[in-house]
């Protein structure tokens, strides 16, 4: 499995047959390089979307176009959006379900958040539940908890999926932050490694990892560059 990070909580993850990119928000990161756009999307096979917020899923439907690369989310917002930018393909799920993505399991499961779209004068309407993702291949299991806080739904993951890696936001102010997001992780999990998202785009979120690694010791913490690799075995 090999996860790259495309700056704040958009990643390309390589596993098993599949290229899926995370909430690819490209155009209008600033911490991401449109110069490196083509890389980031290469072979794109599905687009996962956790929420509807635009710095998760503004770009999806343009990227969708671009590469053939389906839709992938709440039920709600793919309707809607779908619609809209009549996307072909679009596959809407909901929390508990499970959706075969070539030799790829994803199940949705839930997080605690928001998700909207911005309305008539930037007004938020509603853009149906927030979630996080189970990545499953070959005997392992990727948590991408998506923009949440801690909550107790958290062991019944554990007990479900036993993920081995995860993707978890340390940025705080919208997300947890990295006392939280340790605290998390060390009470309902076993990772082998996890990486950090949604920090480092904003001056509101946190500007590095190092808090968090040091409070995850000793879990192996991966905090790549944007566009680094990070392998997972």
């Amino acid at each position: 499995m090999n996860i790259t990070w495309l700056g704040h909580a958009s990643f390309r993850i390589e596993v098993g047959n599949q290229v899926l990119l995370l909430d690819p928000w490209l155009a209008g990161n600033p911490s991401f390089d449109e110069a490196n756009r083509g890389a980031a999307i290469a072979g794109a096979t599905h687009i996962l979307v956790t929420h509807g917020h635009g710095d998760h899923a503004a770009d999806a439907p343009g990227i969708s176009r671009e590469t053939g690369a389906p839709v992938v989310g709440i039920y709600d917002w793919v309707t809607w959006v779908s619609a809209r930018d009549g996307l072909e393909g679009a596959i809407g799920m909901n929390k508990g379900g499970t959706v075969i993505l070539g030799n790829v399991a994803v199940t949705m499961v839930n997080a605690t958040h928001s998700s909207s779209v911005a309305g008539e004068g930037g007004m938020p309407v509603y853009a149906g539940c927030e979630s996080g993702f189970m990545v499953a291949h070959g005997g392992r299991t990727l948590y991408i908890a998506g923009d949440t806080d801690v909550m107790a739904d958290m062991g019944v993951f554990a007990e479900l999926h036993a993920p081995d890696y995860a993707i978890l936001p340390i940025g705080g102010h919208f997300t947890m932050d990295a006392r939280r997001a340790a605290f998390a992780a060390k009470k309902f999990f076993d990772f082998k490694a996890v990486i950090p998202s949604h920090y480092r785009t904003f001056p509101l979120l946190a500007q590095s990892a190092d808090e968090f690694a040091r409070l995850m010791a000793p879990v192996r913490v991966e905090a790549p560059e944007v566009m680094g690799t990070v392998v997972l075995e």
